[in-house]
């Protein structure tokens, strides 16, 4: 399902929203319930205001009433694999186990698969 995923993302990546950094970044989340949903940059002149594509994804999908999530893929125009900002992999800790699969994409389809507990072993969760 990954390259699906990966696919979507790439594909959310042409809808995001950036006249500022020209730097658009795509993601596709799948549910649990195997539902996706894709997320795009959002920027605002503010740049505390803007949204990523990650955030974007799965707040959409928890607008939706979804809690639980599979994986994630995320899409960005890079030479190597896009690696979320801190605030993206603080809300998968949120909302995805440990183990769940989080796929970086580069603009050349070059990707690293990684956990979510790898992008941040030391989240701020309830748990801890």
């Amino acid at each position: 399902m990954a390259t699906d995923l990966i696919s979507l993302a790439q594909k959310a990546s042409q809808n995001a929203y950036v006249p500022y950094s020209h730097f658009p970044i795509g993601a596709a989340v799948k549910t649990k319930s195997g539902d996706i949903y894709l997320g795009c940059n959002i920027e605002n002149a503010s740049f505390g205001l803007t949204n990523c594509g990650e955030r974007t994804a799965i707040f959409k999908a928890i607008s939706e009433g979804h809690r639980d999530f599979e994986e994630i893929a995320v899409y960005g125009e890079t030479e190597d694999p896009i690696s979320p900002c801190g605030a993206c992999r603080q809300v998968m800790a949120e909302f995805f186990e440990p183990t769940a699969r989080v796929t970086l994409v580069a603009k050349d389809g070059k990707t690293v698969v990684m956990t979510v507990d790898e992008l941040l072993p030391y989240s701020f969760t309830e748990l801890r």
